[in-house]
Formats: structure tokens, C-alpha cells, sequence
């Protein structure tokens, strides 16, 4: 009789935090699918040491593929949780990568080097430009939505379609000559591995962690999702605060792209970032963030992002076709949304 009341209750007990909590299943998920990754790698090695090296290897190129898209996810977060949405992320890297690549190019047309500025003080005001011009398209989504009166959908749209076209237009027949200091920034090695991606995106990751739990802007992006109306009467700057959600989401993705442009040492302005929005948006209803806003964790959307990543990493090593690979990411975001609908209905 005990033995049936103790398995009842662990029963019980996992269906309630699989339905109520959202980090727990995304957890959960997460834990079933780096078993069947790593069985899919086999176990036909010489030694355990071999073996585990090949895994660590793996990983590693699993989180610094994806440390772009995880920062773009934890801004896509906020803005979800303000009740928004920003499909202009992967078109705003592209802006920002190609502003990049224009002032540290050590072409003739390179902007910094020809007003005499060379090497790290050149990369430095590179970089910090490339931020305020992320935080300028960013905050431009936040004014057009809030001051215009737009949809964001809309908004962000557009601005989606018209950053990447100007961008296309200016960059035309122009193949910038990234130095290589600058590829440091995400190449630099601690022992044998590259890592610094990913040790970039879970130091911000941490910001933006004590951003939603300690500060009162955490709150009151949990309270414009919630009811933006409530929120207004209590004395919270609803616009103010959206405004500054999609300023965020923009200086994240200026982050991303710098990351990006230092891995590789240039970008593609046809498709880099193309679909990086989606992914964004899966990783983080994944991780528990709901559509309809109010609710959302970073500890949630980085596990999003991890199930993400390793589901593409798994469906590769299974030999299953990419166009294929979108379906399972379609299925996975169904997936959340109807949990997202029975965790409300309990």
C-alpha cells in the first residue's frame, strides 16, 4: 500500500511540474535528447578518452554555432514577454555586420583606417559603434511600434525587409578585409578549445538573468505582458518600457553580429541571419515563454536554445535531409505552444 501511495505521489508530482513548470519539462526534453546525441555518436572508439574527447569536441562546436542565435533568443524573450515580437533580428545582423566590416576594412575604402586609425584602438571604436548602431535599429522598431502606434508584426516586418535590402544595395561588388586582431574576438583559445562565443553569451546570459529577477524593469516587462492596460494605471511607463525592450533585442543582436564576423571574418548579406528569427522564437517558446506574453525565463531560453541546437546536431548525425530538419522544428514549436494552452487551462 505505501509502495502504490509513494509511486502515486512521484506520479503526481512529475505531471504537476511537467504542466505548471515549464523549465522542468524544457529540462527534462533537454536530458532525452542529448542521450539519444550521444548515442547517435556511437561508441566505436579506441579509448573512453578518445571517446569523450570526440564528445567534448562535438559540444563545443554545438554551443559556439549557436551562440549567436542564443543571444538573439534571449532578447526575443523579452520581447515576447512584453507581449511583442521582432522579426527583423536576423536582417538587423546583417545591417550591423556590414557597418562592422565597413569600419574596421584595411581595404582602401576602410572608414577608420583612412582617418588614420589602425589596429586595437580601430577595433575597439568598431565595436562600440557596431553596439549603438544595434541599440539605433532596435530603439527605432521600439519608437515606430509605441510613438506610431503600429503593430509591432508589422513594424518589424518591415524594417526586416528594409534593413537587409539597403544593406544588399550598399554592399554591392564590396569585399571588406577583416585584420586579424579583430578575429581574435571569438578565435582566441583557453588550451585547446575555442570557446570564447559561448563564455560571451552566458556572461550576458547572467546579466539579463539578474535583470528579470532583481530590477524593477524585470518586473514591469512581466507586467506589460501580463495586462498592459493594469500596468499603465499602476504607474508603469508601458511605452518606455517596450521601447526599451526592442533597444535590448538590438544591442544583443549587435553582439551576435560581432560574434559572428570575428568567427568567420566576413558575411554573407544575402542570407546571413536568414531564419535566425525563427529560430529565435522556437528557442524561446521552448524554453517556456509565452506568446501571449507575461511569462518567460532566460534560464528557460537558453535550455530552448540547448534542445534547438542539439536537435539539429542530432537530426545531422541521423543523416536526415536539411529541409527536413525545419519540419522537426515546426513539430517541437507546436509542441510548446499546446503545452503553453494546457498549463492555462489547469
Amino acid at each position: 500500500m505505501q509502495d502504490k501511495d509513494r509511486e502515486k505521489g512521484f506520479k503526481d508530482w512529475f505531471l504537476d511540474n511537467w504542466t505548471n513548470k515549464p523549465i522542468f519539462s524544457t529540462g527534462i526534453a533537454l536530458v532525452v535528447m542529448i542521450i539519444l546525441q550521444t548515442w547517435s555518436l556511437g561508441f566505436d572508439y579506441d579509448s573512453l578518452g578518445s571517446w569523450f574527447l570526440t564528445w567534448i569536441n562535438n559540444w563545443i562546436n554545438i554551443l559556439r554555432n549557436n551562440a549567436g542565435v542564443g543571444l538573439i533568443a534571449l532578447g526575443m524573450s523579452f520581447v515576447i514577454m512584453s507581449a511583442g515580437i521582432d522579426l527583423s533580428v536576423g536582417s538587423t545582423l546583417v545591417a550591423v555586420g556590414a557597418s562592422l566590416m565597413m569600419l574596421i576594412d584595411r581595404g582602401p575604402n576602410g572608414i577608420l583606417i583612412n582617418l588614420g586609425i589602425e589596429g586595437i584602438p580601430a577595433i575597439f571604436i568598431a565595436v562600440i559603434l557596431s553596439l549603438a548602431i544595434g541599440y539605433f535599429l532596435g530603439n527605432l522598431n521600439g519608437l515606430l511600434i509605441t510613438r506610431g502606434g503600429i503593430p509591432p508584426f508589422v513594424v518589424t516586418l518591415a524594417t526586416m525587409k528594409f534593413y537587409r535590402s539597403v544593406t544588399q544595395h550598399f554592399m554591392q561588388g564590396y569585399n571588406p578585409r577583416v585584420p586579424m586582431q579583430f578575429l581574435g574576438i571569438s578565435n582566441f583559445q583557453i588550451g585547446s578549445f575555442r570557446v570564447m562565443p559561448v563564455i560571451y553569451w552566458l556572461l550576458i546570459a547572467g546579466v539579463l538573468y539578474f535583470v528579470s529577477k532583481r530590477t524593477t524593469f524585470g518586473r514591469q516587462i512581466i507586467a506589460v505582458g501580463s495586462n498592459e492596460r493594469s500596468a499603465n494605471l499602476s504607474g508603469v511607463n508601458v511605452k518606455k518600457v517596450k521601447r526599451r525592450v526592442y533597444a535590448i533585442t538590438g544591442l544583443l543582436v549587435s553582439f551576435a553580429a560581432i560574434i559572428q564576423v570575428s568567427r568567420i571574418g566576413s558575411m554573407d548579406y544575402a542570407n546571413a541571419g536568414s531564419g535566425y528569427e525563427m529560430e529565435a522564437i522556437a528557442a524561446a517558446v521552448v524554453g517556456g515563454t509565452s506568446m501571449s506574453g507575461g511569462r518567460g525565463t532566460v534560464i528557460g531560453t537558453i535550455l530552448g536554445v540547448l534542445i534547438i541546437a542539439v536537435m539539429n546536431n542530432l537530426l545531422n548525425l541521423l543523416g536526415v535531409p536539411p529541409f527536413l530538419r525545419e519540419a522537426f522544428k515546426g513539430l517541437i514549436l507546436i509542441g510548446a505552444v499546446l503545452m503553453q494552452k494546457k498549463q492555462k487551462s489547469v
